[in-house]
């Protein structure tokens, strides 16, 4: 979902100045979630279909314990001649194939399209700064010998702040992964690309953009078309009902309230959920947690047989917290509608997993950020909003792995009450008005489509 979520806003920011018609083709290793069909359906009826590829078997070939590139790589490979079969219905049906558009882990795709005359273009949902790194991989690859994650100096992506071995993305931190054979597989096809589309924009990543557009041989241009962020609630379960927070936030000063949420998959471990409800408790600041069930396996199971529901998130909380923080903190299990609480007047911060869409849904509406990655590319998130940008706070964890409940209070306070904080939520403001700048009428991302979209008309 949150690649395919910016891929529909990019085809909505298209239809709205071209005559084109798109047809969405996912792979699928089962039936389509809910959310799926969902954020599909909500598309202006006649120019956009969806089209759910046979579900894809990989019990013969992925071991229980495979990675999510393995997997998605493995999913797409297999669903080709599913997506050659549509292609050729479309072509039956006489419509003139003029470009395929592939996620970033989409690569082997673009054989199918030129097989059909079509333009192959890929479509990169996370930073600049990341895919720099990834049209930068093989040659790494080539020169590195040791893991990445012990390297004792850098990596310098040209324009980028530097970012050690041990922060890049997930699958480089074990190269003899099939995760890793997978992303060095695609970042060798990025060049086969006609173009990248990179969910970011100019203000956003100057230094990375500025060196990616400058031509170089065997090197496709980049196309900066962000910020695309989800419209509405933001919402991937229309079943849950978001109004209790939204009333809560109502009745709080203007940007008082610290928003903690990591995400659709994102979770902490049961200590790191003490510690973050001291450190909450500690700061003596308003805030609205969005919790989950702790991602520990070997919690004792016994203790909450006896006084708790071990799928109730608010049952491993400390005892006495929600009575003691009710009068300036709301906790929600599971769920809440992030972006309107992003845009409500009294959110002053956010706390986030520094998933890019998270990151971008801030930018858009002037939140400022503590940084707290988990997973995939966060931590290069975190680099860029923390050490380039400077629109964020990132408290340090412990000898054990854990963050503080003391570095929490004081990362909170920081940002809601303290000096680093203002010079923060000024910066963040700049960059939303950039944001809102860039997708106008006459901004760089709307000019850059429309470059895009002549070329594709001419084609």
């Amino acid at each position: 979902m949150g690649h395919l979520i910016p891929l529909v806003q990019f085809v909505r920011r298209i239809l709205e100045i071209s005559p084109f018609q798109f047809s969405f083709i996912v792979p699928t290793r089962g039936p389509p979630t809910q959310a799926q069909k969902s954020v599909l359906a909500a598309f202006p009826e006649g120019r956009v279909t969806s089209t759910f590829l046979p579900p894809i078997n990989l019990d013969d070939e992925v071991p229980p314990n495979a990675k999510i590139e393995t997997i998605i790589s493995l999913t797409l490979a297999r669903s080709l001649p599913a997506i050659r079969a549509h292609l050729s219905g479309l072509q039956g049906s006489h419509h003139n194939l003029t470009a395929l558009v592939v996620d970033l882990f989409g690569t082997d795709a673009f054989d199918v399209a030129l097989e059909f005359g079509m333009k192959p273009y890929l479509f990169y949902p996370s930073t600049t700064m990341c895919l720099s790194l990834f049209l930068h991989l093989p040659q790494l690859d080539a020169q590195i010998s040791c893991e990445y994650k012990d390297m004792q100096e850098p990596v310098i992506l040209p324009g980028c702040t530097p970012v050690q071995g041990k922060d890049l993305l997930d699958p480089t931190q074990d190269r003899s992964n099939d995760a890793y054979k997978w992303l060095l597989h695609h970042c060798k096809r990025y060049q086969l690309a006609e173009g990248i589309f990179v969910n970011s924009f100019n203000e956003l990543e100057e230094g990375a953009l500025k060196f990616l557009q400058n031509h170089e041989p065997g090197r496709p241009p980049v196309y900066p078309v962000g910020p695309l962020v989800q419209i509405g609630s933001g919402d991937d379960d229309e079943k849950v009902d978001g109004s209790e927070c939204l009333k809560w936030l109502d009745e709080q000063p203007r940007g008082s309230v610290l928003f903690v949420s990591f995400g659709s998959g994102g979770s902490l471990s049961y200590n790191q959920i003490i510690e973050l409800a001291h450190g909450l408790e500690m700061s003596e600041q308003r805030f609205l947690w969005v919790i989950r069930t702790p991602n520990d396996e070997t919690l004792n199971a016994t203790y909450f047989t006896l006084e708790g529901d071990r799928n109730n998130p608010l049952d491993y909380l400390p005892k006495g917290f929600l009575d003691r923080t009710k009068e300036r903190g709301l906790v929600i299990p599971m769920w809440a509608p992030q972006i309107k609480v992003l845009s409500h007047a009294a959110t002053g911060g956010f706390v986030t997993h520094c998933g890019w869409n998270s990151i971008l849904e801030s930018v858009v509406h002037g939140v400022p950020l503590i940084a707290w990655p988990l997973y995939a590319e966060q931590k290069m998130n975190a680099v860029i909003l923390t050490k380039g940008l400077k629109i964020a706070l990132k408290p340090n964890t412990n000898e054990i792995g854990l963050i503080g409940r003391g570095e929490i209070a004081m990362a909170v306070k920081g940002l809601l009450e303290g000096e680093e904080g203002k010079k923060i939520r000024n910066r963040m403001n700049d960059l939303k008005d950039a944001a809102t700048r860039v997708v106008g009428k006459d901004g760089s991302s709307t000019k850059t489509l429309y470059e895009v979209v002549q070329r594709w008309k001419s084609h």
